[in-house]
């Protein structure tokens, strides 16, 4: 019972979306934003449920069956039910956020794009996508971070090192899913960088990202408090750490719990100092 229920948390999507609001809390905190949180928390979340269950919907079963798949074949129901939810909430929630309805029409198109070479009529947007991963990083970065200031209308310099800084860490986290998959993306023609790249080259891409977000998080030094800038940077070490093993462990417990947590784990030491009397 306790598996099968931290299967449908995880495999449901709710995980994730979860993640998502817990980066955007966060990217509000730091930078101070003062705007409607909780319609848009809400609309994070359920937008998350329906972009991820449309996106696993359409996705088929391969000859490397991983947990996720299986899952996804036998509750092919449930996956379309999430995606309905997930459609319904975003759509209650974005009506009080109607006002940005520019920046909030550019999360929901970026949201799709992605997804839609996997429909008949976009599939050829597959072979000429060659920035998939940069792509997804992008997507999750405007959602969590560029987003919600342009919203609370409060461009300031700091917002843009916050956004350098987790579009790097989330690309560097992309590199790795998609150097697991990439077998497989070459198989079915899907064309990105990480299916170009040779090893050596890739380890420079990776361990890059990760250096620009560390120096990104000291930049905003000067801003946040000294748990902020140590919450930015413990991710920041542990991805660096956990190449070698990501590589070798690919089960998808490893990649979508674990690697999915590590970009919401600053957010979730934030949290903690917060709720422990921090300030």
């Amino acid at each position: 019972m306790l598996r099968g229920f931290f299967n449908f948390i995880l495999f449901s999507s709710i995980y994730i979306a979860v993640c998502a609001v817990l980066m955007a809390w966060e990217s509000s905190e730091i930078l101070g934003l003062r705007y409607d949180r909780y319609n848009y928390f809400c609309f994070v979340f359920f937008s998350t449920i329906c972009s991820y269950n449309f996106h696993w919907y359409l996705t088929p079963g391969s000859l490397k069956h991983s947990e996720r798949i299986l899952w996804g074949q036998r509750q092919r129901a449930l996956q379309l039910a999430g995606c309905v939810a997930g459609l319904l909430g975003a759509g209650w929630f974005i009506i009080p956020l109607a006002e940005h309805w520019l920046p909030l029409c550019g999360a929901v198109v970026l949201t799709f794009l992605y997804s839609a070479p996997k429909l008949p009529m976009f599939r050829w947007l597959s072979k000429i996508a060659v920035g998939k991963t940069i792509f997804l990083a992008g997507v999750w970065t405007y959602v969590t971070t560029t987003l919600p200031a342009l919203i609370a209308e409060n461009i300031q310099p700091d917002v843009v090192y916050l956004t350098v800084y987790r579009f790097f860490l989330v690309y560097a986290i992309c590199i790795l899913f998609d150097y697991r998959d990439r077998e497989e993306d070459r198989q079915a023609g899907i064309r990105s960088l990480i299916t170009h790249l040779k090893d050596p080259h890739l380890n420079g891409l990776y361990y890059g990202s990760l250096i620009v977000a560390w120096i990104c998080a000291f930049l905003l030094a000067p801003a946040v408090p000294l748990f902020a800038l140590f919450s930015l940077l413990v991710p920041v070490v542990v991805t660096g750490m956990v190449k070698r093993y990501a590589q070798t462990h690919t089960s998808d417990y490893v990649y979508y719990f674990f690697l999915d947590g590590l970009m919401m784990l600053s957010a979730l030491i934030h949290a903690g100092w917060r709720l422990a009397g921090g300030i």
